[in-house]
């Protein structure tokens, strides 16, 4: 699961703050609405994962 993607798609922005050797670190940024929309896809993603594996 590529969460900082379903970041973007919930409308958050997510900045890359650096790069040290290989490891990257990350701020994301949002409105409530844009934490809400995050937490439906993270679900329906889970939801998604939990059906292929049945």
């Amino acid at each position: 699961m590529d969460i900082l993607n379903l970041a973007r798609q919930s409308g958050m922005t997510v900045v890359l703050d650096a790069r040290i050797g290989q490891q990257e670190y990350h701020s994301v940024h949002s409105s409530v609405a844009a934490l809400e929309r995050f937490a439906a896809l993270l679900e329906a993603h889970r939801q998604a994962e939990s059906g292929k594996r049945v």
